[in-house]
């Protein structure tokens, strides 16, 4: 009989035996979120093209983390750059210009005095880490005399800044050099420091419907951060320095600590112009990045900062290690690091210089092997003498500073921020109607980067062991193993005894699996009428479903910022949509008695759960019925509520997840105010709902002109 043929296909869907004393493996979903204090390794690729699929994705997560994908216009106007101040043998200038409309770059120019005025130079952008004051850093006397004394500084005066001691031995070693602000430090004032770095506490001033800064739910759900804007000030930087016409652009290098480590081996991952790069104390994996400005949701699921720097390999690559969160460097990431650049042809391409001696820093003796390594893979080629750093003048904070009575700082506040993330928002929604297919990589990475190939390939179901004949279907249920993710489903399945070949997996917000289970074995009125159609019928208790009081689980960081949590973990909404996943994946398994087609339906608030499953099974999924209760990722103003979607908004929404899934035919309800220009391949449904709604959804999921 039919319905015993697909009890033997779900049975051998499940590539472990099932048997009746068979314990479900433990959710790994269980344990407590990972937070930036974890363990992040590196697992190199066995071959190139393992590899090139994987940097591939990785690179699109990045990007869609940070609010880069797409890549925010490019805003044309020329950069300001003044009040040139002559030393021997370099130059400094004051430069600003845009990386959005009324939002300035801010930095220092360094360019070496003589050669060849026609000559192409190498150029290195410095962004900085958390120094003190950053570009403005000067270092008192008595800190210097002890680095001395400790062997990490040379002289009494160049030692007083870390930062511009770089810049100026790059330019005299005949580099055209940027030093440029991070967000919050000396001329970068737009947005303040306090709000970049230090950021703790949720403003609900800034959560408005069409207005709305930084670190509140809209902006997550649009994947606007901090972290983000300094990648794109950074991209804007190379742009920037690539235009020079002093500049080889083949010849750029990128070289930064701690924070501006961080946003080295970023820029190195995101942007294929650097040539060569240098993150000193910031490669490990251990703590990756503490502060608000190197975190963004979805950034670092699945993996991290080793596996970003090895985003650059074959290109070079040099590091530093120190006795801090990099210690560990020489044992647990490098030697990964020289397989990777190893199988990519190029061995002597990646180094890494152990500093343990010394605590976290970019001291003279880091900075000494920065130049070693510029020296050797920019070209320049200099004797060693003059890879010797020596002293210096520092410049002093009236010196550097680029806002003076002729280029007047620009405005700051809150007015700047709201008025920036609704310039990225309308930016990135031009960008898409221009280019549609873009979306779908979005949709990809916010839904957690699971497609239905790498669903799970291995499953144990013992649902033999709650089998009940109900007459004209059979009734069968229990947990749905995904071991190859170590995730667990309830799930009930209603099987007709003249099935049709069609499963149903009916999902529902508020009952879960009794939805199509009920206690009497008499099912609701829309479930009996696929069963007598000869459809099977599925439902199931998703993620912490039912579950009272069920929200999105935060890491034990005090400070609320989105990102601690959500860029180390799924939400809880993704979550129950890889559930649905696993499902469908385990159903259509089958080898001996092929399912001939699996449609799903969202009901009482599973309507979003149905789309973004459909969206990641795509050809396993003939149909797809849901009513969306108008909901929408944009609404959601609390990070812990268990809708919160970091990305939900950015591409389009709920009807541009819908959209995405053309061809697939969808039956639309619940929508209150219809999109507009709604595509073809959705049916809008009269806005009705509770058992109505899912009588007229089983009608059309039972249809048989679907595929």
């Amino acid at each position: 009989m039919k319905h015993r043929a697909l009890i033997l296909s779900l049975a051998i869907a499940a590539t472990a035996a099932c048997h009746a004393d068979t314990t479900p493996a433990a959710d790994h979903r269980m344990a407590p979120p990972k937070d930036l204090d974890g363990y992040f390794p590196f697992t190199p690729s066995p071959t190139r093209d393992a590899w090139a699929a994987r940097a591939t994705a990785l690179r699109e997560q990045i990007l869609v983390s940070l609010g880069l994908w797409p890549m925010p216009e490019k805003i044309l106007h020329r950069a300001v750059m003044h009040g040139k101040i002559e030393r021997d043998d370099y130059t400094v200038e004051k430069v600003y210009f845009e990386s959005a409309p009324g939002f300035f770059v801010t930095g220092n120019l360094y360019r070496p005095r003589g050669g060849d005025p026609g000559a192409k130079r190498p150029g290195v952008l410095c962004p900085h880490g958390h120094w003190t004051d950053g570009r403005f850093l000067d270092t008192p006397e008595a800190a210097v005399k002890k680095e001395i004394a400790d062997g990490a500084e040379k002289f009494a005066q160049g030692g007083r800044s870390v930062l511009q001691a770089r810049c100026v031995q790059l330019a005299r070693m005949g580099c055209t050099v940027f030093h440029y602000d991070m967000l919050g430090y000396a001329d970068s004032i737009q947005i303040s420091f306090d709000l970049a770095h230090k950021f703790a506490k949720q403003r609900p001033d800034m959560n408005g419907d069409m207005l709305w800064g930084l670190f509140s739910p809209r902006a997550e759900s649009h994947l606007q951060s901090i972290m983000g804007l300094q990648a794109l000030n950074g991209v804007r930087a190379l742009d920037f320095i690539t235009s020079l016409p002093d500049v080889d652009p083949a010849r750029i290098g990128v070289t930064g600590a701690s924070g501006g480590g961080t946003q080295t081996f970023i820029l190195g991952a995101i942007d294929p112009r650097p040539a060569a790069l240098f993150p000193a104390v910031m490669v490990g994996t251990a703590m990756q990045g503490g502060c608000t400005c190197e975190n963004a949701s979805l950034m670092r699921i699945g993996t991290g900062n080793v596996e970003f720097a090895a985003l650059a390999a074959p290109k070079p690559v040099g590091m530093t290690a120190a006795n801090d969160w990099t210690k560990e460097m020489p044992t647990k990431g490098y030697p990964q690091l020289q397989q990777h650049w190893a199988m990519l042809g190029a061995p002597d391409h990646v180094h890494l210089t152990p500093l343990i001696q010394f605590g976290h820093n970019y001291n003279a003796v880091s900075r000494a092997a920065m130049y070693e390594w510029f020296n050797k893979h920019l070209g320049l080629n200099l004797p060693p003498e003059k890879v010797a750093e020596r002293d210096y003048q520092p410049l002093t904070k009236s010196e550097m500073t680029v806002w003076d009575e002729k280029h007047f700082a620009p405005r700051v506040g809150p007015i700047v921020e709201k008025d920036l993330l609704r310039w990225l928002t309308t930016d990135a929604e031009k960008q898409l109607a221009k280019t549609p297919a873009l979306a779908a990589t979005g949709w990809r990475v916010v839904l957690g980067g699971r497609t239905f190939a790498d669903a799970g390939d291995k499953f144990t179901w013992d649902g033999a062991a709650a089998k009940i004949d109900r007459g004209s279907f059979i009734e069968m249920s229990g947990p749905v193993v995904n071991e190859t993710h170590q995730e667990t489903v309830n799930a009930a399945f209603l099987y007709p005894k003249n099935w049709n070949g069609r499963v149903v997996l009916w999902l529902d917000g508020d009952k879960g699996k009794f939805a199509v289970q009920k206690p009497d074995g008499h099912p609701a009125p829309a479930i009996q009428a696929l069963l007598d159609s000869g459809t099977a019928v599925a439902g199931a208790d998703l993620f912490r479903q039912g579950e009272a009081g069920a929200a999105n689980k935060k890491v034990a960081n005090p400070r609320e910022s989105a990102s601690y949590t959500y860029g180390y973990n799924s939400s809880l909404f993704v979550q129950r949509v890889q559930d649905v996943l696993t499902l469908v994946k385990f159903i259509k398994s089958s080898q001996q008695h092929p399912v001939k087609s699996i449609r799903l339906c969202g009901v009482s608030g599973a309507g979003a759960w149905a789309a973004g499953a459909a969206f990641l099974a795509r050809d396993a999924v003939s149909g797809l019925a849901l009513n969306s209760g108008g909901f929408r990722f944009h609404d959601v103003t609390d990070f812990l509520d268990p809708a919160f979607t970091p990305g939900g908004a950015k591409y389009g929404d709920l009807p541009g997840l819908l959209n995405t899934l053309a061809p697939m035919k969808i039956w639309l309800t619940g929508e209150a105010d219809p999109p507009a220009d709604l595509p073809g391949h959705i049916r809008l449904a009269p806005g009705i709902d509770g058992p109505a709604s899912e009588d007229t959804a089983a009608a059309w999921l039972r249809a048989e002109d679907l595929p």
